[in-house]
């Protein structure tokens, strides 16, 4: 992380504490950390348009990073931020999963943030939850040829779920693990729940980028948002490296984002 260039910028409130193993930012509100990561982003996409260049996000799904996207579709819409040099990569998706479904990826990312920007609908990948099972390990060999010939992944957005997952790598995902089809963890499933019928409807599996896959990224944001996330982000950046908690391999890499979350708050 580059501090220095963190202290310059004012009005960024946060603090970085000694015992932690990768630089952090607590943020009074998830807005204010969502602001700052789009506002970072919205900067990226200047740089690499005044070099004609283009530029490769890495996004998430959740609840985690929809004020992000609210924010770059305002910044769209209000400052002219055009996402036509834009070439994004997501995460994840369920296994089987159409995308009309009403909890796809596919879906989620549309309408929440492609169908109000500018950016060419041959830019966008999403992992399709409806290829033949027989055909998904070379899909996913494919999917990581993509992300190579785009050049790599400048800027991914995670969230961090409460079994340590990053994508849907639950524990026990290794730290140079491709995109691939995995089972999802049970607590995964059962917060997944509340965007289905029943726990019962949550599929078993998912199509999700590997551990290797999304720290070759250059730049990582990890956001983690209220005090259901405390105890799991304590883990990830204060405790030892393990696959017990994926995320926690992100000390193992040269990131130069920074991680968030709000500090609990009594009621």
């Amino acid at each position: 992380m580059k501090i220095k260039e963190k202290e310059s910028i004012g009005y960024l409130k946060y603090e970085l504490k000694t015992f932690e193993k990768l630089p952090v930012k607590i943020w009074n509100e998830p807005l204010e950390a969502s602001r700052h990561v789009a506002k970072s982003i919205a900067l990226a996409i200047h740089q690499k348009q005044q070099d004609g260049e283009q530029i490769v996000l890495g996004l998430a799904t959740g609840s985690t990073p929809i004020k992000v996207y609210e924010e770059l579709v305002w910044l769209h819409k209000e400052e002219g931020l055009s996402f036509q040099n834009v070439v994004t990569f997501n995460l994840d998706e369920y296994y089987p999963m159409s995308k009309e479904a009403r909890q796809s990826y596919w879906r989620f990312m549309h309408e929440y943030f492609f169908d109000h920007i500018d950016i060419l609908p041959e830019n966008i990948h999403i992992p399709d939850g409806t290829v033949p099972m027989e055909a998904v390990t070379a899909y996913c060999e494919r999917y990581e040829k993509l992300i190579d010939l785009a050049g790599g992944i400048d800027i991914q957005i995670l969230g961090i779920g409460r079994t340590g997952h990053i994508g849907f790598n639950e524990p026990g995902a290794w730290e140079t693990s491709p995109t691939r089809m995995v089972r999802l963890d049970h607590l995964t499933r059962h917060d997944a729940a509340k965007d289905f019928q029943s726990e019962d409807d949550v599929p078993y599996r998912a199509i999700t980028m590997g551990v290797g896959s999304i720290f070759k990224a250059r730049t990582v944001y990890l956001l983690a948002f209220g005090q259901h996330k405390a105890h799991i982000i304590q883990q990830a950046i204060e405790g030892e490296i393990t696959h017990s908690v994926p995320a926690s391999f992100c000390k193992n890499t040269l990131i130069q984002g920074s991680y968030w979350t709000k500090p609990q708050q009594k009621n």
